[in-house]
């Protein structure tokens, strides 16, 4: 599980028992020290939040020769006798392993010039090794010290005075202290880097700290504490010994990592329920065309949930529409009056006008004759500004609510949605209600001839641009397809000939519960606490009004299970639709580093490590994945339709699309681009972005239908 180092042992065990600890020194045979650095000042690892612990490997400072000029000509020695000459020099001036070889040092140059022993040179004395570190610190013990001395020295055969004692006591003390000292100024500087991190007047902190010279040498740990607190008197520094770093530390770094890799399995076995193979993905397409088949055939079309609606659209532009046409646009809170002035021949434009009213929610909820005279009202107001109040002109109305269409011109109004409850409309054909408010005002008439359904419009502004555009698809706050159909086939209309647009209304997949089986726990939370439970259930997993919602409910579950946001659920995150698509699209954005993740966050009220946005991140790119997929199976369905219609072997088909989730997701579109060529491989498939749908195509649909009418008459 975990590769501990033993400095970073040491300050984990002594952080167990005391939760201020963040360093972690060994002086001992060598030396190290590790400490908690600010991520964000760790450039070889990515992410800025939290911290991570540093492992110095001091012991190499002095390396660059940084510290030539309190190296004295022993240490130089010490390092030329060494295994590793010119590395590591810091570690030869402090650590047990050369401490006892310094002082032998010492005492030989002593002894030859005279100043030791009478002059007397041992073989014991010149061979390496022979004074130890442990003879030092006995050497230094305050009571029995002079005597340790003289035993040692005996040993060594040079016949020590009781003079020679106190000089050699004298000289291991100058030596360990040294290297106490040299400690205590390295540590200071950690400890001052910890204190300017947090940005505080005064530190307060534990040092973990083990090692053979530090636990045994009489004076050691006395004369390291004063000196640091002499160097960084604006730090309160408590000092833990260690028991067992290596071990019990280890123990503990494994089951830190053991925990966080739990974690991640825990999190990688929630996420793989969105991940939908090639197999479920074909499944999806082939229940989406159980499902257009339901809704076409007359027999089960009353209770077929995928409508299938005719919307009594014969064909797509052919280049020789021309004139003036009206089109209104009610969709939601905001309506559009535009006056679209089509024309045709070699240089074929269109050129539009448009102005915008609002609709006052007691207006949305009043009677339905004051929503229509208020349309009215606004109709009326938009020809005055253009001046052309006289002409009679034809005109299209983009009715963005379901509707069951017996015309061309004619649909009954099937139920309000998006906030709306007008009286007296439902069961109602919409067009005769907007006829009966322009003749109650008497101002001006109008020849409406189409009632539009805005997917369609977005499929008819693209045909005008390339012929070979038959199908409509809104991937936006809530999503749609409509496609050109073989009229035989919509059995709810009378006729064989040619072909009619389909408005399919692809919502509703799976409200019959065909898509139960893919759905996840997170779906359904979402679907319950929806306006239309148990409504629109495919619409639910794809477009854009859904997608946050799904992801909040994961993040409040991971947050719950202690994955993310430290277990604390915030307000934000309680808060239904916080993600919006913008949101989505944003934390999605290759460009984004996390950092800019963490931003978002902090806007949404989300207070995140480097770990959380990482987190939420994969969370956001498993949800739109599996969105843009089920709605690549959905169009694959709808491609292969029209190419077994045709009995052909290949088609090529243009798909006209509109939508923000669509338009502004950094992968949506490319997912759903190959997931329709990997389930479709026998069509050639175009997407191609639609310009205003429910105006410029409400009328391009009404001069279509102008077009087809005159036809008829002649």
């Amino acid at each position: 599980m975990a590769v501990v180092n033993d400095t970073v042992g040491t300050m984990m065990t002594c952080g167990f028992d005391d939760q201020r600890c963040e360093v972690g020194i060994i002086i001992g045979t060598g030396t190290n020290a590790c400490y908690m650095e600010e991520l964000r000042h760790i450039d070889l690892v990515e992410g800025d939040e939290g911290r991570m612990c540093i492992n110095t490997e001091w012991g190499a400072f002095g390396d660059d020769g940084s510290l030539e000029d309190i190296r004295t000509e022993f240490d130089r020695e010490i390092d030329r006798g060494s295994l590793n000459p010119g590395k590591q020099l810091f570690e030869k001036m402090v650590s047990g392993m050369y401490m006892g070889e310094l002082v032998r040092l010492i005492l030989v140059k002593m002894a030859k010039e005279g100043l030791l022993f009478e002059g007397r040179i041992t073989p014991e004395l010149l061979t390496r090794g022979k004074f130890e570190t442990k003879h030092v610190s006995a050497i230094e013990k305050s009571k029995e010290g002079l005597s340790k001395a003289k035993d040692i020295l005996t040993r060594l055969g040079v016949e020590p005075s009781h003079e020679d004692c106190i000089a050699v006591q004298h000289v291991c003390t100058i030596v360990s202290f040294r290297s106490a000292n040299l400690i205590a100024a390295t540590l200071g500087g950690i400890l001052a880097r910890l204190r300017d991190n947090k940005g505080v007047p005064r530190l307060r902190t534990t040092v973990g700290i083990d090692g053979s010279l530090y636990k045994m040498h009489p004076q050691y740990s006395r004369r390291l504490h004063k000196t640091v607190r002499r160097l960084v008197p604006d730090c309160d520094v408590r000092f833990l010994l260690s028991e067992s770093g290596s071990g019990k530390g280890a123990a503990m770094v494994t089951a830190v990592a053991y925990r966080l890799a739990e974690q991640r399995r825990q999190i990688d076995e929630t996420l793989e329920e969105f991940s939908l193979t090639h197999e479920q993905l074909l499944e999806v397409k082939r229940r989406m065309r159980i499902e257009m088949e339901s809704g076409l055939k007359k027999k089960t079309h009353e209770i077929a949930k995928v409508k299938m609606l005719p919307t009594f659209v014969r064909s797509t532009p052919d280049g020789t529409e021309n004139g003036d046409f009206l089109a209104l646009d009610l969709g939601g809170t905001n309506f559009r009056v535009l006056l679209v002035k089509i024309r045709s021949g070699k240089r074929r434009t269109v050129e539009m006008h448009n102005k915008i009213y609002a609709i006052p929610v007691d207006v949305m909820q009043g009677t339905g004759e004051e929503l229509f005279d208020h349309i009215v009202h606004c109709i009326s107001d938009f020809l005055d500004y253009m001046g052309i109040k006289g002409a009679r002109l034809p005109l299209g109305f983009t009715f963005s609510f379901p509707c069951k269409q017996t015309s061309l011109d004619a649909g009954i109004l099937l139920t309000w949605t998006k906030g709306f409850k007008a009286t007296d409309c439902e069961g109602e054909d919409v067009v005769s209600l907007l006829r009966e408010g322009i003749k109650r005002r008497e101002e001006f008439d109008l020849d409406v001839v189409a009632i539009v359904n805005d997917t369609v419009g977005t499929m008819m502004t693209c045909a005008y641009e390339d012929p070979n555009c038959e199908i409509g698809l809104i991937v936006g706050t809530g999503s749609n397809a409509c496609y050109m159909e073989e009229t035989k086939n919509i059995e709810m209309v009378d006729g064989d000939e040619g072909r009619m647009c389909v408005n399919m209304e692809w919502g509703a997949f799976g409200d019959n519960g065909c898509l139960d089986d893919i759905r996840t726990k997170y779906d359904k939370a979402v679907d319950e606490l929806s306006l239309n439970s148990g409504k629109q259930r495919y619409e639910k997993m794809i477009s854009g009004m859904y997608l946050g919602e799904i992801v909040r409910n994961i993040l409040i579950d991971f947050t719950k299970r202690g994955f993310l946001f430290r277990g604390q659920i915030s307000e934000a995150l309680k808060t239904t639709s916080i993600f919006e698509t913008k949101f989505l699209s944003q934390i999605e954005s290759d460009r984004l580093a996390l950092l800019q993740v963490r931003s978002i966050l902090q806007q949404l009220g989300l207070n995140s490590t480097c770990d959380d946005s990482i987190i939420v991140k994969e969370v956001c790119g498993v949800v739109s994945r599996r969105a843009a997929q089920l709605c690549g199976a959905g169009m694959a369905a709808v491609v292969d339709k029209i190419r077994e219609n045709r009995g052909l072997d290949h088609l090529d088909v243009t798909v006209g699309v509109d939508g923000t989730l669509y338009k502004l997701h950094p992968h949506f579109s490319r997912i759903m681009h190959q997931t329709v060529t990997d389930l479709a491989p026998k069509c050639n498939v175009s997407f191609l972005l639609s310009e205003d749908g429910s105006g410029k195509g409400a009328a391009l649909i009404t001069a279509v239908g102008c077009r087809l009418r005159d036809a008829e008459h002649n």
